[in-house]
């Protein structure tokens, strides 16, 4: 199976990564390696994560602090958002991408 990031996954992840390098630059390149790891898990274990609040997608919470949220689409496993798990989720108003 293969995974594709949505432009707001990344740009999700982007700001996470920014957000924890103004502390720690080390920490925020681990906490990067984490989640994209995770989210290369999903190719092979898709199902990995539970089932999400939105019909049809699933969560994977790969750390404490933030969850990740995919589609399964026959051979393909869609990062949809990368959520901090203190927000709201899933949020009122969604995110076109």
């Amino acid at each position: 199976m293969k995974v594709r990031w949505s432009t707001a996954a990344n740009r999700h992840l982007d700001e996470i990564v920014e957000y924890i390098a103004f502390d720690s630059p080390a920490a925020a390149l681990r906490m990067d390696d984490l989640l994209r790891d995770a989210a290369r898990r999903l190719a092979d274990f898709p199902n990995l994560g539970k089932p999400g609040a939105i019909a049809g997608t699933r969560e994977l919470i790969p750390h404490r602090s933030y969850r990740i949220v995919y589609e399964i689409d026959d051979d393909l496993v869609r990062i949809l958002a990368v959520v901090h798990t203190s927000r709201l989720w899933p949020p009122f108003s969604g995110e076109d991408d």
